[in-house]
């Protein structure tokens, strides 16, 4: 367990989400389960990760795609959050700006984390951003290769780390990992964790959360209503 954080206010978390429309989120599990259902699930993954950023008391924004989204998503989500638009022409520009973004703003420790990982638990949040206190930068690899969660302090952000990788593929953990040690930054990688991008990553959520307190989530209950005939 790690002690209570100080300095909250000096620390930010970058989440990443994209507007659910039907046939642009989740195509994976689309093809598998139809988009009404995912679309509706992938709303339910976005709603439970707030749920865990309220938890930390930490200063957060919404990174959101496509930037002609923000007053649905004010009006979905409620206007009491800080919405950013993400910028650039792939992933890597668009998690570059905007940790420039959060550094121009003075944030110290800053870190982002996708809308893949519903069940990603508060703890590493916290085990990460207490990592940048004495490491240049921290990093968690997801099962299938690729990372759920990335930060820097203010003092060691390294664009390079975005620039150059195959994103989307099962060697994005190895590739970044290779340029942070290729700069001899100290680097935290924190436990392994799941994105849900397959009906197997489903049918692997509900199993490890059976007796979790995340079969209590919005997404847990959304699953057990389509389990019968779908899941």
């Amino acid at each position: 367990m790690n002690p209570p954080m100080n300095n909250l206010n000096d620390s930010c978390v970058l989440f990443f989400i994209k507007y659910p429309i039907k046939g642009q989120v989740k195509t994976r599990l689309s093809a598998e389960l139809g988009t009404d259902i995912v679309v509706e699930l992938y709303g339910q993954f976005i709603l439970d990760t707030l749920s865990t950023l309220q938890q930390l008391n930490v200063p957060f924004r919404i990174c959101y795609h496509p930037d002609s989204a923000k007053e649905k998503l004010i009006e979905w989500l409620g206007g009491q959050y800080s919405y950013t638009p993400q910028s650039g022409e792939n992933l890597g520009e668009r998690m570059k700006n905007a940790f420039l973004h959060a550094f121009g703003d003075n944030f110290r420790r800053v870190i982002i984390i996708g809308s893949d990982s519903p069940d990603l638990p508060a703890d590493f949040l916290t085990q990460a951003l207490h990592a940048l206190e004495s490491n240049d930068a921290v990093i968690g690899r997801s099962a299938d290769g690729g990372y759920y969660l990335i930060g820097f302090s203010q003092a060691h952000f390294l664009p390079e780390a975005f620039d150059d990788i195959l994103w989307s593929t099962n060697s994005v953990f190895k590739q970044t990992l290779d340029v942070l040690n290729r700069h001899l930054y100290r680097v935290h990688i924190l436990p392994q964790w799941y994105d849900v991008d397959t009906l197997a990553d489903l049918n692997g959520l509900l199993a490890r959360n059976r007796n979790t307190n995340f079969n209590r989530s919005k997404t847990f209950a959304y699953l057990l209503q389509i389990e019968d005939n779908k899941v």
